[in-house]
């Protein structure tokens, strides 16, 4: 069913650009600057749109119901890191298709005809609200496959995205390191304007930006008082690890008495877009030009 070979399908509205890859394969894209003259690196795990055409000749649902599991134009929110002297390292797979933001292998048993390895992760709560490494449903709970999966198919979707793109981000962390004597990873999402199904909020309506550090252990406690400041004078209203205190990405490569500060940041969505359409409007540029100069902000950070 999902063999590597077969085409993509760039799933996305008709303004937005692309850039091109030396292989249609490519599981990321990293905008460097001329020079990084900060310690910080921008990631964009979620907002991959180029998908598999078996994929979605498999899946029960239509594009659209797919992409709603995106974090859709975040990298382009975040695309000018490179003008303040940071890179931005952004997936291009999509996060139903494999989940960046997970463990390699947390993987529902349910979802295969053949039996799983004993190093994969069966148990969790990720798994149990079916968005795991590969995910049983979309955003909205809804299932996305037709019948059940094999292994081999997964194991192939790990080593040719998941693996490359954290290969990339552990590069970009210890360059980083290695240069400044620390790092500050700042991991970038969206939400659901609403609390989801599957969420500790469903149904409440959600702030504008959700400011996770693994509740304090992944990054130094001042950066996310400054950070939470430079949102907020921006207008931005903001919660700290509520409902999202970071995922696989924040928790794995946050440690700060090795030198790597994580942050995860989620947008929401209808500050910039509309949720059911997968399409910007007016609010884009007005929160652009926001998280803009916030990253300005960052720049002028000092861990010291």
């Amino acid at each position: 069913m999902d063999q590597l070979a077969n085409s993509f399908t760039d799933l996305e509205t008709s303004d937005h650009q692309t850039v091109e890859t030396d292989n249609n394969q490519s599981a990321f894209q990293i905008l460097y600057p001329d020079e990084q003259t900060i310690p910080f690196i921008f990631a964009s795990p979620h907002s991959g749109r180029r998908y598999p055409t078996a994929f979605i000749e498999a899946s029960r649902l239509t594009p659209v119901m797919l992409r709603r599991s995106e974090d859709s134009f975040v990298d382009e929110l975040f695309s000018k890191a490179p003008n303040y002297g940071a890179p931005l390292l952004k997936a291009t797979f999509p996060r139903a298709y494999v989940d960046p933001n997970r463990e390699p292998f947390e993987l529902d048993p349910t979802m295969f005809e053949d039996q799983l390895p004993d190093y994969v992760n069966t148990d969790s709560v990720k798994i149990s609200a079916g968005l795991g490494t590969v995910a049983r449903v979309v955003i909205n709970g809804e299932n996305i496959y037709r019948k059940k999966l094999k292994f081999s198919e997964i194991k192939r979707r790990v080593e040719s995205f998941y693996f490359p793109y954290h290969q990339a981000l552990q590069r970009l962390i210890e360059n980083t390191r290695i240069k400044f004597g620390f790092c500050i990873l700042i991991d970038c999402h969206s939400m659901p304007s609403i609390g989801g199904p599957m969420d500790d909020d469903t149904g409440n309506n959600r702030v504008d930006i959700v400011l996770g550090n693994n509740h304090d252990a992944s990054c130094a406690p001042q950066l996310l008082s400054y950070t939470s400041a430079s949102l907020k004078r921006q207008g931005l209203s903001i919660c700290r690890n509520k409902p999202y205190s970071g995922g696989y990405t924040t928790c794995h490569y946050g440690k700060p008495d090795k030198g790597v500060h994580a942050l995860q940041i989620e947008i929401n969505r209808s500050l910039y877009m509309n949720e059911t359409n997968i399409e910007k409007h007016g609010g884009f540029f007005e929160l652009s030009e926001k998280v803009t100069r916030f990253m300005f902000d960052l720049s002028k950070f000092n861990l010291n």
